[in-house]
């Protein structure tokens, strides 16, 4: 694995020992680690555009771990969240899922739910990466048909045949024809059902 663009787990925690055996296990399965004993250090410092996890436990001096995550989660840092604490109550673990914890576990940890989460959580952060990645993309694409063009795209979706777009827009088919080449090509669609599948929201969302 790259370690310049493997993922990077930040793990959040006042006590020393714990910092140390849960980056030791952490680190068995291939994930980075960068421990933090200040949450304040952490929220100033640490990398937004990443890849990877939180690990932050619930009570530390000075800040809570809830309050960092309702931080996190106002700064709209989208890296999962993973809550620790060794007294965990309903209300905390309630509190913890509504402001948008990934998942929530009580310490002394359990090595296996640990990994797994956090498997599951970088896991989780790519694909929303990969997501917002292409519809950025898609989006840039969209813009640069033209008004003509976004009309018979509108039309294609709609499941209408050159035919039908022409007598809709009073135009030829083959005026039609030239329409649809250039918005494939400047959407770098392959295909109809790519042409759908990517684009179908923002042609309905269209005016």
């Amino acid at each position: 694995m790259n370690t310049t663009l493997s993922p990077l787990i930040h793990l959040i925690d006042d006590d020393a020992a714990v910092r140390d055996s849960l980056a030791l296990l952490i680190g068995t399965v291939g994930l980075r680690v960068q421990t933090w004993a200040d949450p304040q250090a952490f929220l100033a410092q640490f990398d937004r555009q990443g890849i990877g996890a939180i690990v932050l436990d619930v009570r530390m001096p000075g800040i809570s771990g809830l309050a960092v995550l309702d931080t996190l989660v106002a700064q709209g840092v989208d890296q999962p969240v993973i809550m620790l604490t060794g007294h965990g109550t309903v209300e905390m673990c309630r509190r913890a899922f509504k402001a948008g914890a990934a998942e929530f576990l009580e310490k002394p940890v359990d090595d296996e739910a640990l990994i797994e989460a956090l498997q599951n959580a970088v896991r989780q952060h790519v694909r929303s990466r990969e997501r917002h990645q292409a519809d950025r993309q898609a989006r840039e694409r969209y813009a640069q048909l033209s008004e003509r063009e976004r009309e018979v795209l509108g039309l294609i979706v709609s499941g209408l045949t050159n035919k039908e777009i022409g007598r809709a827009l009073a135009v030829s088919p083959r005026t039609v024809e030239t329409h649809r080449a250039n918005l494939f090509a400047k959407l770098e669609a392959e295909s109809l059902a790519q042409l759908i599948r990517s684009y179908a929201t923002l042609a309905d969302a269209a005016p």
